[in-house]
Order: structure tokens, then C-alpha cells, then sequence
């Protein structure tokens, strides 16, 4: 499972020009989903990403984490991020998980991140989406659920 992460002021995600998300500060989650994931991957995932401390404190460090800010998170379906390019031109997606086990752990890895009382906005599943964000920073952080160390 990956997730591309990035410290937002303001996201949204919208479906045939209608709102399905929308978020102030917090964190957008491009969240993708490879075969052979399970459901520990999802909810380590989702703790990890809670607690990650990209927040700048009042000396201007990155020192706090969603909870400590008050922000929220905005969750979309991205199985792009298992493409791979090694080969020719054009991305093979073979590393994506079936649309249904994708479409559990993405939920999995929603409801993890809401028992961890973060405000989650979703995208939807399987659509075609136009996602708006202000990056604020840039801060980008790509994680991956097979790199975390134990005890996330």
C-alpha cells in the first residue's frame, strides 16, 4: 500500500462537477492499493499517517501532527501510484490490487484513520475525480506500508 501525502491548506475532490470532499487544513492522502496488501498494512498505514508530525509548531519546526492541529484528512483512490515505468512508455498498473480488495482497504484504511478521531472526507471509488489542493509548503511525503518500521 502507498500513500502520496501532502500538507494542504484547503483540498477538495469533486465527482461530474458535484463535492464529494472538501477539507481546510490537513493532509491529502493520494492512497494506493497493491496486491497482496492486507488489512494490518491499511491500518498501520493509517496510524502512521495520523501521527505524523508535518505541522510547523511556533518555532516553526515540524513538530505537530494532524490531532495536534486540529486538521483533517481528504482520502482519494489512486491505484497510479503502483504504476510502473521501467519498462517502454507507457505505465503497467500489473502491481495494483482488484478493484474489490482495493475498494475494502482503501475503506479499512479510512475508518482506521477516523478511529485515530481524525475528520476524514472521501473521494469515490472507481470515478473519475478533479482534486483541488493548495500544498502548503510544499510538503509531499510518500510512504509505503512495506518500509515501516515495527511499531510504526
Amino acid at each position: 500500500m502507498k500513500a502520496c501525502i501532502q500538507r494542504v491548506s484547503r483540498a477538495r475532490v469533486t465527482v461530474a462537477g458535484e463535492v464529494t470532499g472538501e477539507i481546510g487544513l490537513g493532509m491529502l492522502v493520494l492512497l494506493g492499493v497493491a496486491s497482496g496488501d492486507t488489512e494490518a498494512d491499511a491500518r498501520a498505514l493509517a496510524t502512521k499517517t495520523a501521527g505524523l508530525r508535518i505541522f510547523e509548531d511556533r518555532q516553526g519546526k515540524m513538530n505537530l501532527s494532524l490531532a495536534d492541529v486540529g486538521g483533517s484528512a481528504l482520502v482519494v483512490s489512486q491505484f497510479t501510484l503502483l504504476g510502473d515505468c521501467r519498462k517502454g512508455r507507457r505505465p503497467s498498473f500489473t502491481a495494483a490490487a482488484p478493484p474489490e480488495l482495493a475498494a475494502t482497504l482503501y475503506q479499512v484504511f479510512v475508518d482506521a484513520l477516523a478511529a485515530e478521531k481524525i475528520p476524514v472526507a472521501t473521494g469515490r471509488f472507481r470515478e473519475h475525480m478533479a482534486v483541488e489542493l493548495v500544498n502548503d509548503g510544499p510538503v509531499t511525503l510518500l510512504l509505503d506500508s512495506r518500509e515501516l518500521a515495527p511499531g510504526r
